[in-house]
């Protein structure tokens, strides 16, 4: 009978042990915050040193001058801690999926590939799916808040319809893939730790 009082009070003292160690971080990007995108993450702590992050963002407005930013992503990531996990710097590894609408914009850059310019006459409108690695670093504000940059780079396969301007439904191509390499995570998150 004592016996299974210690094994109940070990367990006890374990589960406390942790729930006083930062085991889960909410956070809001900062960068998606500028471009009026809804967005929100959390991370799990999987060990002292590995961490599993999700976050996803949407944005469904259209701009003025029937300019369209129209997006939904999520993004799912394992991170490895340098020093203990939500502190100092880490590394990432993330896929990335979701749906866009965009078009209106004067781009003004052609990267690896991809012409942005393209978006002032045009609208896209599809789905991507890839993955990357990142790099970040996570400053200590206080007992429960983090400030955490991360800068991440990939590979993104879109299909995608083609119109041929940003407010009206001429569809001028159908159903074309495209392959994307470059930055495919900038964040400035805010982040709480419980």
């Amino acid at each position: 009978m004592k016996f299974k009082y210690h094994i109940i009070l070990l367990f006890t003292l374990c589960f406390c042990l942790e729930m006083k160690s930062q085991t889960i971080a909410v956070k809001s990007n900062l960068l998606y915050d500028l471009t009026s995108s809804i967005n929100a993450g959390i991370e799990l702590g999987l060990s002292p040193h590995w961490t599993l992050d999700i976050s996803g963002n949407y944005n469904g407005w259209t701009m003025s001058h029937d300019r369209r930013w129209k997006h939904w992503a999520v993004q799912p990531e394992v991170r490895y801690w340098l020093c203990d996990r939500f502190g100092a710097h880490f590394f990432g590894a993330h896929l990335h999926g979701g749906q866009y609408n965009i078009g209106g914009f004067d781009g003004r850059v052609k990267f690896l590939g991809t012409d942005a310019r393209k978006l002032k006459n045009t609208r896209y409108q599809g789905w991507f799916i890839g993955g990357g690695v990142a790099y970040g670093y996570a400053w200590l504000l206080g007992h429960h808040w983090n400030l955490e940059t991360e800068i991440g780079f990939g590979y993104s396969y879109t299909r995608y319809d083609k119109f041929r301007c940003a407010g009206c439904g001429k569809k001028v191509e159908t159903n074309k893939p495209h392959h994307y390499v470059g930055p495919t995570k900038a964040a400035i998150n805010l982040v709480y730790l419980f």
